[in-house]
């Protein structure tokens, strides 16, 4: 997606997180589970269909707390990770924002990545970037 598809949205899925495999045939296959890019509206109602969570809302309560997400979006660092096992993520929900000079800081740079994922211990989390530093 990398900031080429700013009206699609990307949804990584861990195996141990999900166990329906009709998420698997509409996504690319990755070590740990499936990353799936379907258009805006579409991608909100996948997410909410494999998560049992409105895709906004979770945005939302991730937004509070900031993390790193791994730019395949297929893992991160939890900012809870105590050093124990249980911190893995379990989904993300990412899109692109279109560079916006107006805005100003990272927007001004080019379009933006952001990524708000799940962990296993429950906290959610997010991060951002620009799609041109990856």
């Amino acid at each position: 997606m990398a900031g080429d598809r700013p009206e699609d949205v990307a949804l990584f899925l861990a195996d141990s997180y999900v166990s329906d495999d009709r998420f698997k045939q509409f996504g690319e296959r990755v070590e740990d589970g499936v990353v799936i890019v379907v258009g805006g509206e579409r991608g909100r109602g996948a997410f909410e269909a494999a998560t049992g969570t409105e895709a906004m809302q979770f945005a939302k309560t991730a937004m509070e707390l900031e993390g790193d997400v791994d730019d395949d979006l297929a893992g991160g660092n939890c900012p809870e990770d105590d050093g124990s096992d249980d911190h893995e993520v379990q989904f993300v929900f990412a899109f692109a924002e279109e560079q916006n000079e107006d805005i100003g800081g990272l927007y001004a740079d080019g379009d933006v990545i952001h990524a708000y994922a799940k962990c296993t211990c429950g906290a959610a989390y997010s991060d951002k970037w620009n799609a041109r530093e990856q």
